[in-house]
């Protein structure tokens, strides 16, 4: 069954524009007579090719194509009209795909919402829901802004943090490379410089390191190869993602910023959900999924029994020691006085502007921390090299 645009004019001589899914132009045709329509235009629209959605979606171009529906939805364009336009302009050929696939299941009856569900890795959970509330309550191109503007909030978040830890990256790739350089380029010409003399304990450790990545350089390959994959299955499992989650959230500098990334996400996902008509325990579940950390996932999940039961949601919240103080009081006194969802909007926008300045002072601090660290590595290396000559020429003067 194809999809078709027809362009008709009714009885009173009105234009009629829509999209209607037939055998072909001619059932559509017999379809528009029978609801009194003379058919004017009758076009079969090009269905997406699957190959056509493969790739990958950044969620910035999904937030753009939610601003950019809005828009057209203020204007008066149909969502079927919109849907196609938006088709047609995104530069993502992926979201491209799964634009053209909502419009080809809402013109088959769907709401969008439900069309949303059928392409996850560009629509998710969360926008479904608050898509879903805003079309129940009528209110959908208010909630469509609001997605955009807080997917645009959360990527200038990550990438806040990415940029903050771009230079301590440099400097530790730099200076691992330098090492790695003098271990297998250097250090094996002392090695036989040194061949038959007594070493002492630095020297042989840092020869026996060299040896390994010169002369058996396959081995601590399969070494460093079975490290990476024992530490990306644990990590999969659950006790190794809460094993993970519980020490770095306790890492001296990035701890903290971690953990309150973490809380800024939660609160501005569960306020924009509140304030679009999302259900309490529906948004929790939700930003349960989305929290980032497992044992703030836990929280939720608890404060979600607890709202379920009638009880305050901030008490599973204190007993977690996550929360700071002063955010578990402005919980408490906006369920009081009913003011959940403005409330959590200013905690996740006065935590993410003190997180910012955390991870500021934090980068600032880790940066002399690596250069200290390397400035000690290559001093290893070289009282390595060098103390053996030293005492191999006060053995020479005596």
């Amino acid at each position: 069954m194809a999809t078709f645009e027809y362009i008709a004019r009714g009885v009173n001589g009105q234009q009629v524009t829509g999209v209607m899914q037939a055998e072909s132009d001619v059932a559509v045709a017999r379809t528009l007579d029978e609801r009194k329509l003379f058919p004017i235009r009758v076009t079969e629209q090009t269905v997406a090719k699957p190959a056509f959605s493969s790739g990958k979606i950044r969620q910035r171009d999904v937030g753009m194509t939610y601003s950019q529906l809005a828009d057209l939805l203020r204007a008066g364009v149909p969502m079927l009209r919109a849907l196609e336009t938006l088709g047609r302009s995104v530069s993502n050929r992926a979201l491209a795909g799964a634009i053209n696939g909502v419009r080809e299941e809402v013109a088959a009856g769907k709401t969008f919402a439900e069309a949303m569900t059928s392409h996850p890795k560009a629509f998710l959970t969360l926008h479904v829901a608050m898509v879903r509330a805003g079309e129940q309550a009528g209110f959908l191109e208010d909630v469509l802004a609001n997605l955009s503007a807080f997917i645009e909030r959360q990527d200038e978040l990550k990438a806040k943090v990415k940029g903050a830890m771009i230079y301590p990256l440099v400097l530790m790739t730099f200076g691992t490379l330098l090492v790695g350089g003098m271990l297998v380029f250097v250090v094996p010409q002392f090695r036989q410089l040194f061949a038959g003399v007594s070493l002492p304990a630095p020297t042989v450790l840092l020869f026996a390191i060299s040896e390994l990545l010169v002369d058996h350089a396959f081995l601590a390959l399969g070494l460093i190869v079975l490290l990476v994959l024992g530490l990306r299955t644990m990590l999969r499992s659950a006790w190794g993602r809460r094993t993970w989650d519980r020490w770095r959230i306790h890492v001296p500098l990035a701890g903290r910023p971690i953990r309150m990334v973490a809380i800024t996400r939660f609160c501005r996902i569960l306020g924009t959900m509140l304030a679009n008509g999302v259900p309490i325990l529906q948004a929790l579940a939700i930003s349960k999924d989305a929290a980032g950390l497992s044992q703030l996932e836990e929280c939720i999940s608890q404060a979600a029994e607890n709202v379920r039961a009638g009880e305050p949601l901030a008490n599973p919240l204190r007993e977690s020691n996550l929360f700071p103080i002063e955010i578990l009081e402005m919980l408490a006194i906006a369920e009081e006085s009913n003011q959940m969802e403005k409330v959590l909007v200013q905690i996740a926008d006065t935590v993410e502007r003190r997180t910012a300045r955390q991870v500021d002072t934090a980068v600032r601090l880790i940066e002399p921390l690596i250069l200290v660290f390397l400035a000690v590595i290559i001093a290893f290396v070289a009282m390595g090299l060098l103390y053996p000559i030293f005492t191999m020429s006060s053995t020479i003067a005596k």
